[in-house]
């Protein structure tokens, strides 16, 4: 029987991301990832189906497609949505996106693109700016990470500064910086939102088994507690079926290490 107590971490982190997408309408929901791409998909088919979804083609679909080999499923196509398209929707801000970027800091700025050393001889060099500067400027983004540590979340600024965020050093004055839409971060660890003074990240949830000392330690800068601080919704059984429906191949268990059950507490990372 499906219930909160067969859920893993990867599906509550599922149904978490889902959460990001909630009533925002005939937009594009693109998430990149496993669960990212898994969270938008449930939010489409729960509570919010004017999303647009691709097949990660050129079409548009009716309904979300499964992950991994098809296995006779076919798509349900609704329209065409060619790459040049896609950049319409990106220019007029009616899309949201959600990427797992490598670095984080305090302003939202992210970093998926080198890491240490010098931007032209860096330690770790991974995969460059590719869209992030334009997008984060035209549309609303919100982010996923995996491994909630102060390697990611950074004390400082980031590496390479490759995405807009709030920082009011990299704005000049008059700078228009009302597209800056920086929504959600879901990491292994709890929700968290830019609703503080200033766009201050703050902690809006804890998965369960999480305190907020445990998210702080994890976190290279500080965090603020939301008002209503909670713990992260487990999945109900509707939401475990279509889950496993859209991913039958189970990648989502691949994700995480060890991917344990929504209920473990996870051990924070020095």
């Amino acid at each position: 029987m499906l219930d909160a107590n067969t859920a893993t971490r990867a599906e509550l982190m599922t149904v978490a991301c889902a959460e990001v997408w909630r009533g925002n309408g005939e937009v594009l929901a693109s998430g990149i990832g496993v669960v990212p791409r898994l969270g938008a998909s449930l939010a489409k088919l729960t509570h919010t189906p004017e999303l647009l979804m691709t097949d990660s083609e050129t079409f548009l679909v009716e309904e979300p497609i499964p992950l991994g080999p098809r296995e006779g499923y076919q798509p349900k196509y609704s329209g065409y949505l060619p790459f040049e398209r896609v950049f319409e929707c990106v220019w007029s801000g009616k899309r949201h996106a959600m990427i797992g970027p490598t670095q984080i800091d305090r302003w939202g700025q992210c970093n998926l693109s080198a890491v240490g050393g010098t931007y032209e001889k860096p330690k770790s060099a991974i995969l460059g700016v590719r869209g992030l500067p334009g997008n984060s400027i035209n549309h609303a983004n919100s982010l996923f990470v995996l491994n909630h540590s102060p390697r990611t979340f950074v004390a400082g600024e980031v590496d390479m500064v490759g995405s807009v965020g709030y920082n009011p050093a990299r704005w000049s004055a008059g700078m228009k910086q009302d597209f800056c839409d920086l929504r959600r971060i879901v990491t292994d660890l709890c929700v968290m939102d830019f609703g503080g003074p200033d766009h201050a990240i703050r902690v809006l949830s804890l998965h369960p088994g999480v305190t907020f000392e445990d998210v702080q330690k994890a976190t290279g800068f500080p965090l603020r507690k939301a008002p209503e601080l909670s713990v992260t919704e487990l999945p109900t059984a509707d939401q475990l079926e279509i889950i496993r429906r859209l991913d039958p191949h189970g990648l989502r268990a691949s994700v995480l290490k060890g991917n344990p059950p929504a209920l473990q507490a996870v051990a924070t990372k020095p």
